[in-house]
């Protein structure tokens, strides 16, 4: 959120010291200048164009999203299943020789055999999490990657006949408003779910 903020920042002041030193190295040429209908100034908005998109309707209307919190929510309940039954395994055991003990069946040696065993599948109950969970991210995270590199490259064709110069991803608090005029929400969706399907067919 706060790098959000702060690529916001600078690109106000980077828009402000633009208009900044039009506005002053063009007003000698202003005041030659015929004035123009503020209506047309509204129609055409001119070569700096700002579009924008809703990033929680991309995330839920895009197909390789779906997909891929479908497969990140099997893959965490296909890691969280292992390691239950790895703590299952765990009690099981412990459960046992805690009845032998209470009954005297077992001998100081035994004992001791069976504290080991027991830190040692502890052990590797806390090994395997971090190895899973540790997994589970590093996978999440290229996908996560390889999804913002899909919509920036749509983004890129999208804009190659367009005449953006910026393409925000609008998340709630970040604008103030935003002219639905300049939403591209919808055709990003349709474009880069009609390309997804196609390379999945």
């Amino acid at each position: 959120m706060k790098n959000g903020l702060l690529i916001w920042n600078i690109a106000l002041t980077l828009v402000a010291g633009y208009l900044i030193y039009a506005h002053f190295a063009t007003s000698k040429k202003r005041e030659a200048e015929p004035k123009v209908d503020p209506m047309q100034i509204a129609s055409d908005p001119g070569p700096f164009r700002i579009a924008y998109f809703e990033m929680d309707s991309i995330a839920s209307g895009l197909y390789i999203v779906r997909d891929f919190r479908r497969d990140m929510n099997a893959k965490e309940e296909k890691n969280d299943g292992e390691i239950e039954r790895m703590r299952r395994n765990f009690q099981r055991k412990f459960t046992d020789y805690q009845v032998q003990m209470q009954s005297g069946k077992m001998t100081q040696a035994q004992v001791e055999a069976a504290n080991q065993e027991m830190k040692n599948l502890d052990d590797s109950i806390r090994t395997t999490k971090q190895t899973l969970d540790a997994e589970y991210n590093k996978v999440y995270s290229i996908n996560e990657t390889a999804i913002k590199k899909q919509i920036e490259d749509y983004l890129k064709d999208y804009n190659k006949d367009k005449t953006y110069a910026y393409i925000f991803a609008n998340q709630p608090g970040l604008f103030y408003y935003c002219d639905t005029m300049y939403n591209i929400t919808g055709a990003i969706v349709k474009g880069i779910n009609e390309k997804y399907k196609g390379k999945k067919e």
